[in-house]
């Protein structure tokens, strides 16, 4: 049995002391055994009953070396143990060392810690496509409950955990599954077979789940601007946050609803924070789809590595192992000093500088390479060179140059491109359905904008579909795409030429400007 700490570490982090002792894993299965008791309700175990639960392969051979398992845990503070008086028959039997065990709190949130240290190691994460239509599913439900005329708080509150549950483990797989990806790509000595065979699937997984967070993210936004709309994200927080605190203890009732509030709250926002953009910060959706776009080019990166490495191809490591193999080979050091110069021509300086007159002066008089320092011809040093270590002259700094002109006409060309946007957003707007042979002619900023909502929707598209949806990648217009059956052919005249291409069914929608909750005690609604 191992002495037990104490001190600060008995007090502090003595729940832990059985991980770096001998027996390490007799005290993890032991643990592991009152784990699994208590998810079948038994409070207290004896030491027969923690004998018999062990696997069998790595169970003791006597109960005693359990027993003292036992009694180490307790001393940590792992486990209670209670004098077991259940089955004492006689007054000798009182005499007798018997005891019950039970976890402690600090011993199960320890086992916790450990839990969830060892889910985190052993976990790839996904980009789950499917958690983003559970996500838009979720969203409608809280707008119809919304505009009931008095929203139910069981509905809000059931509607609310499935969209955080569901969000909570979309945020924390991207995160786990971008780490594994980048790991993938760093790896090193790895099979070539197995990687360029894993590397495809990877490449289309990743394709799909940008299509699909194209498709969706742009709609998820635009549904929680409408939430939080006239407050009504607001009102369902606090219906949430009401029916959350009626179970609160009675000594934790009069501020149980503001703390569920708050958290609740904050929920919400990190939901909002990961779709919606604001001034000065891009939303978690639109870095983790450029994350993930450039992950393809590095994949592609490492496969043609792993293909040169395949065909022979020399590199600097390569290089380097063959010029070790040569100064291992070479005769003498003689030859080993000529083989460092001409690997590395690290030979001495004769000459500080070389302006324009050396090398005039050297092609009237060339100087041979082998020519010793003590016979070339010497070069003449400025005396100011020699003592300050600088041609330069010392003397007034140079006047701040006062830009605000250029600010100004920064300022200017910013808001010109600000109403051209705004102009090509109201020009491509289709009020409705239409034809793209309908749209006539658009000017350059116009077309501009309409190639990229076209390329946004197109880039959707799958076999047998005939309409699509998609969202630009600010989330501030949406189009809808229809194939049409007639074969006729759309024509947009542009001051650059006429795009042609088959005519489809349009509907251009410029989307409203998408507000935020400030999530305090007192939330407002502010335009972005």
């Amino acid at each position: 049995m191992t002495s037990s700490p104490s001190g600060p570490a008995r007090a502090g982090y003595a729940p832990f002391a059985h991980l770096t002792v001998p027996n390490a894993a007799l005290y993890r299965r032991v643990m592991g055994a009152f784990l699994a008791a208590k998810e079948r309700f038994a409070v207290h175990l004896r030491p027969e009953d923690v004998h018999g639960a062990l696997p069998p392969e790595h169970r003791p051979a006597d109960l005693d070396t359990v027993v003292k398992a036992l009694d180490s845990l307790v001393d940590w503070g792992n486990l209670r143990a209670d004098p077991d008086t259940s089955r004492v028959t006689a007054v000798e039997d009182f005499y007798r060392k018997r005891f019950i065990y039970q976890l402690t709190q600090a011993g199960e949130a320890a086992e916790q810690a450990l839990s969830a240290y060892d889910e985190a190691l052993g976990r790839r994460g996904a980009l789950q496509a499917v958690a983003l239509h559970d996500i838009v599913t979720q969203l409608r439900a809280l707008l119809v409950i919304a505009a009931e005329q008095e929203p139910d708080a069981a509905k809000a509150h059931l509607a609310l955990s499935a969209l955080t549950g569901r969000f909570g483990a979309l945020a924390e797989n991207a995160r786990a599954f971008m780490g594994s990806l980048q790991r993938t790509i760093d790896l090193h000595d790895v099979e070539v077979d197995v990687f360029l065979a894993y590397k495809d699937r990877l490449i289309q997984y990743l394709e799909r789940f940008i299509q699909d967070l194209i498709t969706l993210g742009g709609r998820i936004a635009l549904l929680i601007g409408e939430l939080e709309d006239q407050g009504r994200a607001r009102a369902l927080l606090r219906l949430a946050a009401a029916r959350e605190a009626a179970d609160a203890a009675p000594d934790e009732a009069e501020s149980a609803e503001a703390r569920a509030y708050e958290r609740w709250a904050a929920r919400w926002a990190g939901l909002a924070a990961w779709f919606v953009s604001a001034d000065g910060r891009e939303s978690q959706a639109r870095l983790l789809r450029g994350r993930a776009l450039g992950a393809i080019p590095q994949l592609l990166t490492v496969v043609r590595q792993l293909n040169e490495r395949r065909a022979g191809r020399s590199d600097r490591s390569a290089d380097f192992r063959t010029l070790a193999r040569w100064f291992a080979e070479a005769p003498d050091d003689e030859a080993r000093h000529r083989l460092w110069r001409a690997a590395f021509g690290l030979y001495p300086a004769r000459h500080l500088t070389v302006d324009a007159d050396t090398l005039d002066r050297r092609t009237v008089r060339p100087v041979a390479a082998s020519t010793p320092w003590a016979e070339a011809e010497p070069l003449r040093i400025s005396p100011q060179l020699r003592r300050t270590g600088s041609y330069e002259r010392r003397g007034k700094a140079r006047k701040v140059q006062d830009r605000s002109e250029q600010r100004r006409r920064l300022a200017e060309i910013a808001a010109r491109q600000a109403e051209e946007t705004a102009a090509a957003r109201a020009r491509l707007a289709t009020n409705g359905t239409t034809r793209l042979s309908a749209l006539g002619e658009l000017d350059p900023a116009a077309f501009g904008l309409f190639l990229g909502l076209l390329g946004d929707a197109l880039a959707t598209w799958r076999p047998g579909m005939t309409t699509t949806v998609a969202t630009s990648n600010d989330g501030s217009m949406e189009i809808r795409l229809t194939a049409l059956a007639d074969g006729t052919t759309a024509e947009i005249r542009t001051p650059g030429g006429t795009f042609r291409g088959p005519d489809h069914q349009v509907e251009i929608t410029d989307l409203p400007r998408i507000g935020r909750i400030r999530m305090d005690d007192t939330p407002t609604w502010e335009e972005r």
